[in-house]
């Protein structure tokens, strides 16, 4: 399938530290592949439509035509936003749109372009410094797929009856109430019998085959949904085995101390740090009701002490390498939309995302928020990306450009510990290494003076890389100028 192909991207080191792994700190950009760019010839047996309209309100069962050649062709977009990795929701063979119901799991979907099209990104995306990890079902299958289509045909008399969780005959596949294990019942995603050996056997090949095919890494789909922690451990040596770089993300959507001990995972989407995030900057303008029928709950307001405490209970459960490995979302294709959950405050959406790029770990931002693209729940939170420049929330997209490059310019940003210096109402200072953040999350200008306890240097000045803005520190307080509402500053010695 041709020769793996390696980024040659050297590692980063923060003063005498071991190089770290090239996903700490990263930045991530996830791409929901069906909706980000149409290009390039179909696999086969190929499509002929039609798609859904492209600014047509998104439906569950709609395709708008997106494939893996039209994100190889936006590969120059990513790379001016300062993207250094990509997560691609699944792209195996699917009878859905999101493509979380597998049929095969060894063939790119036709519809997004086949394996060729997955090889092409590949390459396009490498040669570019940009890593891509994709997305593992291996909870359930779809109906589709070989061993239980043999099922569904052949009933008891099936050697792969035990492939699955079957509890009588025939199957009860178009049924609201199957007959068989089926993830939260629903019968089109018949859940796999990972104890079986060869069902075992099978998952492992595919996370070995991918790998060596030249994926970056796995982000897996309700990895605790699989309770066999053995399963996973093999999973990380097969994997680690093929490339020992590869990045292993689990969804996980709490606290999650068990997956990362080493063993099993190197992160997961660090969903509680999106609530606290969304906590501090949301105020009043986030919505409570929208946010609670999903799986980020009803999210608590927090003044920036709480926050600080919320941030430093996070950093401190997990090692080092961990905390600057987890994936720091605010958003996916399982939540509404940033600007959405915000009730179109992009003052607010600039910041919460601005928060993700000067926080330990890797930022991910979700395909389109950065232009302000909006939506509730699903399917409306997956539509299609806006490519018209006219309507991009440019100052959202600015924010996130100049983040991502202060990160790259300044790579103790993405290395040194979170240490909170000051944390009153809505105003929040804290350091990572030689760097002192200053958060506004208030509608009002913020005065930057305010006690040091040590941060800078005595007696030097000062300058905030982003404003430009010099000030000399004095009586140990940071005497700075106003901060605008909603916004931050990251001082350093001049």
């Amino acid at each position: 399938m041709g020769a793996r192909i390696f980024v040659t991207q050297a590692p980063f080191s923060c003063g005498t530290l071991a190089p770290v792994a090239w996903y700490e700190g990263a930045f991530f950009y996830q791409v929901f592949p069906d909706r980000f760019f149409r290009a390039g010839p179909p696999g086969k047996p190929a499509p002929t439509g039609p798609f859904e309209p492209w600014e047509a309100p998104p439906t569950l069962r709609g395709f708008k035509g997106g494939t893996l050649f039209g994100v190889a062709e936006k590969i120059p977009y990513l790379v001016d936003l300062g993207v250094e990795a990509l997560y691609l929701n699944p792209v195996f063979a699917s009878t859905a749109n999101h493509r979380y119901h597998t049929t095969d799991y060894l063939q790119v979907d036709p519809a997004l372009g086949g394996n060729a099209a997955l090889r092409h990104l590949l390459e396009v995306a490498h040669a570019h410094g940009i890593r891509v990890i994709l997305d593992g079902v291996f909870n359930h299958t779809g109906r589709g797929f070989f061993a239980f289509q043999h099922l569904l045909e052949n009933g008891p008399e099936s050697p792969y009856r035990e492939w699955y969780y079957v509890k009588g005959f025939p199957l009860n596949a178009y049924s609201p109430h199957p007959n068989y294990e089926a993830w939260w019942g629903n019968p089109e995603l018949p859940k796999l019998k990972v104890e079986t050996p060869a069902v075992r056997e099978y998952l492992l090949g595919v996370a070995e085959h991918w790998i060596r095919f030249g994926a970056d890494g796995w982000r897996l789909d309700v990895p605790n949904e699989i309770q066999d922690p053995e399963f996973w451990r093999a999973f990380r040596r097969r994997v680690k085995g093929a490339n020992p770089e590869a990045y292993i993300v689990g969804e996980i959507w709490e606290e999650a101390d068990f997956w990362l001990q080493g063993d099993m995972f190197d992160a997961t989407m660090n969903y509680p740090l999106a609530r606290a995030v969304l906590g501090f900057v949301g105020g009043e303008a986030l919505d409570q009701e929208l946010s609670g029928r999903t799986g980020l709950g009803r999210i608590e307001p927090l003044q920036a002490l709480a926050f600080s405490h919320r941030l430093e209970n996070l950093f401190s459960r997990y090692r080092p390498e961990v905390v600057r490995a987890q994936m720091n979302l605010l958003t996916s294709h399982d939540t509404p939309r940033l600007l959405t959950l915000l009730r179109g405050d992009a003052d607010r959406a600039r910041l919460a995302l601005s928060l993700l790029f000067l926080l330990p770990g890797s930022p991910t931002v979700y395909y389109g928020e950065e232009v302000g693209l909006e939506g509730g729940h699903d399917p409306e939170n997956r539509g299609g990306m806006i490519w018209e420049e006219g309507r991009w929330k440019k100052g959202i997209r600015e924010s996130v450009k100049r983040l991502a490059r202060l990160r790259k310019e300044h790579p103790e940003l993405r290395t040194a510990p979170y240490t909170r210096i000051y944390a009153v109402d809505g105003h929040l200072a804290f350091t990572r290494g030689p760097y002192l953040v200053v958060v506004n999350a208030t509608p009002f200008p913020f005065r930057q003076d305010f006690p040091l306890h040590g941060a800078l240097p005595r007696g030097s000045q000062a300058v905030d890389l982003l404003s430009g803005a010099v000030c000399t520190p004095m009586g140990g307080r940071l005497c700075g100028p106003e901060l605008p509402p909603f916004s931050v500053a990251v001082w350093v010695e001049v």
